[in-house]
């Protein structure tokens, strides 16, 4: 068992080193193209984590007539008292509601001159111009029709606003951009694939005699392949750990230069590298050992 180990690890030794070229393009072609992939994978999370994150703070805003209201359900004027405090416990008294919270015209103003502190917008807007308004957080974002149905058209509300449907303007933006970085990724698993069975292809044929005379003494078909397959793997294994480095400095590359800047969201996790890289290590001894097995039966006659 010892010897056949040894002579296996000679064969790859010698594979390799005759074909030292080829396979160090092989090993960058799957390094790109698991670190390619990688990005497509990480981008997948990204989008997972913002959508938690940001899901999770959306509110439903129920806008309240003012003086400067136009929808017919103001026709009345502004908001009474008797008004605001039904609308208050409806809101509460609903099963889809997790919180209620009132803002009123001086908040609202307040909270306007902090986001606009720096525009000219900001001197231009006085309190009586900003409408008083419930923010509700609903336990589950995606039950706004509940809120619109109750209360849009309702004496005293304004308007129903939802901020899920900005997020996800945005959101469908960021999947495309996910679903681009995946495709690259798969057609250059492709590529490497091609290199793969290429490399094989010329070793099987510059070693031709070689596999000849094992034939000749009784060696079985496995034998003489596995030599073969196990530089596949080896290429693969190597162009998975720079594509796990190359993963691992992107992630340092975002924590330290892009979350500072973009405080306001989060991103990513080490967790979320490292399974990337079980899934890369995966699919980079499946495609080498997929590519290696068929280009042998094809082109390695014994």
């Amino acid at each position: 068992m010892k010897m056949r180990a040894a002579f296996v690890a000679s064969e790859v030794r010698i594979g390799i080193r005759r074909n030292l070229t080829m396979t160090f393009a092989v090993m960058v072609t799957i390094a790109i193209s698991l670190t390619l992939l990688g990005i497509g994978l990480l981008a997948n999370s990204q989008v997972r984590v913002m959508k938690d994150y940001w899901y999770d703070k959306i509110e439903v805003s129920v806008f309240l007539c003012g003086s400067l209201s136009e929808s017919p359900s103001c026709s009345g004027g502004p908001i009474t008292a008797g008004q605001r405090l039904a609308i208050q416990q409806d809101l509460q008294a609903l099963p889809v509601v997790q919180n209620v919270f009132y803002e009123s015209q001086a908040q609202a103003y307040q909270h306007f001159q902090e986001r606009f502190k720096n525009s000219a917008i900001a001197q231009n807007v006085t309190p009586d111009q900003l409408p008083e308004s419930f923010r509700v957080k609903l336990k589950d974002p995606t039950k706004f029709n509940v809120i619109q149905s109750a209360f849009s058209g309702r004496p005293g509300v304004d308007t129903v606003q939802d901020q899920r449907a900005i997020l996800d303007k945005f959101f469908k933006l960021l999947n495309v951009l996910r679903d681009g970085a995946l495709a690259i990724g798969v057609a250059s698993i492709g590529t490497a694939m091609l290199l793969i069975s290429n490399t094989l292809r010329i070793a099987a044929f510059n070693r031709r005699r070689e596999t000849g005379v094992m034939k000749l003494v009784g060696a079985t078909s496995f034998s003489i392949q596995l030599p073969f397959l196990l530089e596949g793997v080896f290429s693969a294994i190597i162009g998975w750990l720079v594509s796990t480095g190359l993963l691992s400095l992107f992630k340092l590359l975002i924590s330290s230069k892009v979350a500072p800047l973009l405080s306001f969201t989060r991103f990513f996790t080490w967790s979320d590298v490292w399974v990337a890289s079980g899934e890369l290590l995966g699919i980079g001894l499946l495609i080498s050992s997929v590519s290696s097995i068929i280009t042998l039966r094809r082109h390695l006659k014994v």
